[in-house]
């Protein structure tokens, strides 16, 4: 028997003792789970459009303090994250850490919550790579790009994602794995060219560091934390390795370090980037005050012809970051789904038989998302003067719910590890050891700090969609889920017989 054979084995028992057969094909090797989290994080998207944001709101300080700031309490949520899936490797990842660390119900809001999330970061992205693509291609054809053309390509951006994603986890995987180094060739091109074809001279590498400059009307330190969204989402996604755990090769250790790796790597090589970007700023008043400061930059630096090559890259490597990030969330949809936590559950917890994926909860993935910007756009043509947004509202409703979502099942481990629920011998073999008391206090700190920052004006309208969305969870909650919901497999004591059968019927 060969050594894969033997891993597949093993990863196939470890799967069945809690409760799940093996349907989803598991192809995934170590560096194809990193890719899909680095790929979701992607620096050339979040960095990127929200560029502008940032460099408003806490000016050329915002790339040499706030990303390093964000990065280091992000490495530490990761961290954690990381020994839970090592602990209780299942695509339902979140949602089964909490209902396995306390009860069926936490694990219950935590999906749904991360759901929200979900919808929001997807929606971001690709609205991200419509506002990046619709000017672009609006040079090529000679239209005017506008707030309708934009959600066109948005929507027709989201349906190549769903193709791809239906047609199978091999071909996503491999185009995650050239996305991951796609990404670092993209940001090498501009750093290189940045570096020496800028038109003129760089600025002074302290202009990175230089603070109290604000483009808004608030007081700089509010400014600043309100700034912080553009790091801030940008480190999103990353649970991605854990739902994509059951597809993964010797998951207890490779998915633990695709989540903790891609958060790393990012925060180094996106920190040289942005670090780039803003020496070359040639006014940052002009740039702020642009409808896209990353543009703008990057125009003026490097001219018209050389500038929209550079773009159009960067453009790419977002459309990787949409398609990633339809994986990661369908894989939590169909996880949460066979467990009948969704309405018509038994729809979207099908597999495809010839493709082996979710292909209706890929779709029910793309449905939400759409919806959720086009209810935004809707809202924007009623009340066209409306302050915020619409990539800070999409982008701050996945900071909010998906930082919940990673902060409940932190706060539960440490409440069951204090009440002695969860010892030493549950841990994994990636864990955080002596550390991991300290690691998880500091993680569940900056998610409450951080939850309450990105909902304050101007990102006010985040926090009444989140709100909202959370009252009717409560409403749904107490009307039907409480008493039907099952919880995870493992709670009904699934028989062997019936996880073979299932395993059988998709052979």
């Amino acid at each position: 028997m060969s050594v894969s054979s033997n891993h597949h084995d093993r990863d196939k028992s470890d799967l069945n003792k809690f409760g799940y057969a093996q349907e989803l094909l598991r192809s995934m090797g170590g560096f194809s789970n990193f890719a899909i989290s680095f790929s979701i994080i992607s620096i050339l998207t979040g960095a990127v459009s929200l560029y502008g944001h940032g460099l408003t709101y806490g000016g050329p300080g915002m790339m040499g303090f706030g990303w390093p700031i964000v990065a280091f309490f992000v490495m530490c949520v990761a961290a954690v994250m990381a020994e839970l899936a090592s602990a209780i490797p299942t695509a339902g990842a979140l949602y089964h850490w909490a209902a396995i660390l306390r009860n069926k119900r936490w694990g219950w809001y935590t999906a749904w919550i991360n759901l929200i999330g979900q919808i929001g970061i997807v929606a971001g992205i690709d609205y991200s790579v419509a506002l990046f693509a619709d000017p672009l291609i609006a040079s090529v054809f000679g239209y005017t790009s506008s707030d309708t053309t934009v959600l066109i390509c948005f929507t027709i951006i989201l349906l190549t994602h769903g193709i791809l994603n239906h047609i199978g986890i091999r071909i996503v995987a491999k185009l995650n794995d050239f996305s991951a180094w796609y990404h670092i060739a993209v940001v090498a091109v501009l750093v290189l060219s940045l570096a020496f074809f800028t038109k003129g001279s760089l600025n002074p590498v302290a202009y990175l560091f230089q603070v109290g400059e604000t483009f808004s009307d608030k007081p700089y330190m509010l400014a600043f934390l309100i700034g912080l969204l553009q790091a801030q989402w940008t480190f999103t996604g990353y649970d991605a390795s854990a739902h994509t755990i059951e597809e993964t090769i010797d998951p207890r250790v490779r998915a633990p370090w695709g989540i903790f790796t891609s958060v790393a790597y990012s925060f180094v090589i996106g920190f040289i980037m942005l670090a780039f970007v803003t020496l070359s700023i040639k006014d940052a008043g002009a740039a702020a005050n642009s409808s896209n400061a990353f543009i703008y930059v990057i125009s003026e630096a490097l001219g018209g012809t050389f500038g929209s090559v550079i773009l159009w890259l960067v453009t790419a490597a977002m459309w990787f970051c949409g398609l990633a990030s339809i994986t990661s969330f369908s894989r939590m949809m169909y996880a949460f789904s066979r467990d009948r936590g969704m309405p018509f559950s038994a729809k979207w917890a099908q597999i495809s038989k010839k493709y082996r994926t979710p292909a209706h909860a890929i779709w029910l993935a793309i449905i939400l998302s759409f919806l959720l910007a086009f209810i935004d756009y809707i809202i924007k043509t009623v009340n066209p003067d409306a302050s915020y947004t619409t990539i800070a509202f999409l982008t701050a409703v996945s900071v909010v719910g998906l930082y919940v979502a990673y902060g409940i099942p932190i706060y539960l481990k440490l409440r069951a590890k204090a009440e002695g629920r969860f010892q030493e011998k549950h841990l994994g073999p990636w864990n955080l050891g002596k550390y991991s008391t300290l690691i998880s206090v500091i993680a569940l700190l900056w998610i409450i700090f951080i939850c309450v920052i990105m909902v304050i004006p101007p990102n006010q309208m985040a926090g009444y969609a989140v709100a909202g969305m959370l009252v009717l969870l409560i409403v749904m909650d107490l009307a039907y889920y409480r008493k039907h919901f099952p919880g995870p497999q493992a709670a009904l004591n699934t028989s062997m017989e019936e996880i073979l059968r299932r395993e059988k019927e998709l052979e």
